[in-house]
């Protein structure tokens, strides 16, 4: 298992300097209390992520914001106040064989039940999408876990986007595509119904992510995608050195950022879309007269 560190595979500290599963489960509500466990359950409250009855599937692809996901829900099962159930369930895309051992030997260690499945999706975007395969990869992941999820009774879906990640978007749209759009912390499913998709981490940063991960010895899968290995750098390598930059020189704007999408002042904005319609404030300019 030691030979692995190659294409997506990140490896950080070896398997015998891995902490004891008990130390681990509690450094999750102690030592990360503060800024992994505390925002946790804030987002869970904030965006009432949680209710009685829920059946959820946590989609666990082996890296470190999914496992980390997966362990919160786990003390948060016996710990919350609210009664829910869980499913882990693992997609296989086509890693080579021995990142889908590391996958599974983690799981095993850290006592996440998954169902993994098979899905061959590397391949067929390896065919489709040579050229950009990453957001036809996203896509067509998504799909086969909201399958799964329903195949097994669930009515959510939770993956693990963090803060970072729903910053970055929001940059993204801003800078390329000429939107103010962000990544939402919940939302239902359009092919799926009944499945609404849920994001926990929403308010945990990856720097503490990393941080749980690397102090538990945990190795964890990096993208591990067969055929985004060699490509150049996509938008959000660069949004993410770009925000780097910007915190270097303006406090808190990576919060800010964050508040921007919790803050939009619909008097001070020229246009909006809404239920497949475009408005403009003109449309309503004269509507106080």
């Amino acid at each position: 298992m030691n030979d692995i560190a190659g294409k997506g595979c990140e490896i950080l500290i070896p398997f015998s300097e891995r902490k004891p599963l008990p130390d681990i489960e509690r450094s999750l509500i102690k030592g990360y209390r503060k800024n992994i466990w505390s925002r946790f359950v804030k987002a869970v409250k904030d965006f009432n992520l949680i209710d009685e009855g829920d059946k959820i599937a946590v989609g666990v692809s082996g890296g470190k914001d999914s496992m980390l996901m997966a362990k919160l829900f786990q003390e948060l099962q016996k710990h919350g106040e609210v009664p829910f159930e869980l499913e882990f369930i693992a997609m296989d895309p086509g890693y080579h064989e021995n990142i889908r051992e590391l996958l599974v030997e983690n799981c095993k260690y850290l006592e996440i039940p998954i169902h993994l499945f098979e899905s061959g999706i590397f391949k067929i975007v390896d065919k489709i999408a040579k050229d950009y395969p990453c957001y036809m990869c996203a896509k067509m992941r998504r799909g086969a876990l909201y399958g799964k999820a329903m195949e097994l009774g669930c009515n959510k879906l939770a993956l693990g986007h963090h803060f970072n990640d729903v910053i970055e978007t929001t940059m993204l749209n801003i800078l390329y595509t000429g939107s103010f759009k962000t990544m939402l912390p919940k939302l239902k499913s359009a092919n799926f119904k009944g499945l609404e998709l849920i994001r926990p981490l929403y308010y945990v940063e990856e720097l503490y992510i990393e941080r749980f991960i690397q102090n538990s010895g945990i190795w964890p899968l990096n993208c591990a995608c067969m055929v985004a290995a060699e490509k150049i750098g996509n938008k959000r390598h660069k949004i993410k050195a770009l925000i780097k930059e910007l915190k270097e020189n303006i406090e808190n704007v990576d919060t800010n950022i964050m508040r921007a999408a919790q803050n939009v002042n619909m008097e001070a904005i020229l246009g909006w879309h809404k239920e497949g319609r475009q408005y403009s404030y003109l449309d309503f300019y004269d509507d106080d007269e």
